[in-house]
């Protein structure tokens, strides 16, 4: 619980740099939701949006903006969009440890899904391993 609350901080710290405030989910590698928070300001309907993010990047293995970019070019994989977990818009981002996944975190509210996406990119598990030292 506590590395998925350090990875909470350095995603809202990134945020904070970009001046965005997030909503955020990190989740396990079962899709259990660990930390769900909805910053100041930010829309409600961002913190459904976090988790599910979280949700598609634990269950796919895939960060979502390259899933989203990959389903919207590739007719065999374009039906993802219609599962209803799974949301393909970017700020989903698994996180790895030992060469495994072990679950994910969702940004929602950052302004884009670009933004979304790099938010969440900044939380990895050897950043909250350094850190946490």
């Amino acid at each position: 619980m506590q590395t998925a609350l350090l990875l909470t901080h350095l995603a809202r710290t990134k945020a904070s740099v970009l001046g965005k405030d997030v909503s955020v989910a990190v989740l396990d590698a079962g899709g259990q939701t660990l930390v769900l928070s909805r910053g100041d300001g930010v829309g409600i309907h961002n913190t459904e949006a976090a988790r599910r993010k979280a949700f598609t990047a634990a269950s796919t293995k895939t960060a979502t903006l390259t899933l989203a970019r990959n389903a919207k070019s590739n007719p065999d994989t374009e039906n993802l969009a219609s599962l209803p977990e799974l949301l393909l818009l970017g700020g989903g981002v698994p996180l790895y440890h030992n060469g495994k996944v072990i679950g994910a975190i969702g940004i929602a509210g950052g302004g884009s899904p670009e933004n979304d996406d790099l938010i969440g990119r900044s939380a990895s598990i050897p950043q909250a391993d350094i850190i946490a030292r």
